[in-house]
């Protein structure tokens, strides 16, 4: 435990510098967190899902750049959260 309190890096160390590498992290996080549930779906589900976060994530740049880029790419994450549940991983409130 010493060993953990004693080590000398920031605490914010891990945050994303960008909206842009934020969003790509949330994006790999569904994509992981669907790998992981791919025996519940079918492939051509799997499939599609992996299309549609692949296509996100090659036009984030340009969808960041839109005025309200915040409202649109957290409503699309939102919709795949239906999908992939990430939010029941990391939700504080759902943890014992």
């Amino acid at each position: 435990m010493h060993r953990f309190l004693s080590q000398n890096r920031p605490l914010c160390a891990n945050l994303p510098a960008t909206p842009i590498e934020f969003y790509k992290e949330e994006l790999i996080k569904h994509r992981l967190c669907l790998e992981m549930q791919r025996e519940y779906y079918s492939e051509r589900a799997i499939n599609g899902v992996e299309s549609a976060l692949e296509r996100l994530t090659a036009h984030l740049e340009q969808l960041c750049r839109q005025r309200d880029a915040d409202q649109v790419i957290s409503r699309l994450l939102r919709k795949f959260d239906v999908l992939t549940g990430l939010s029941a991983w990391s939700d504080a409130k759902k943890v014992n």
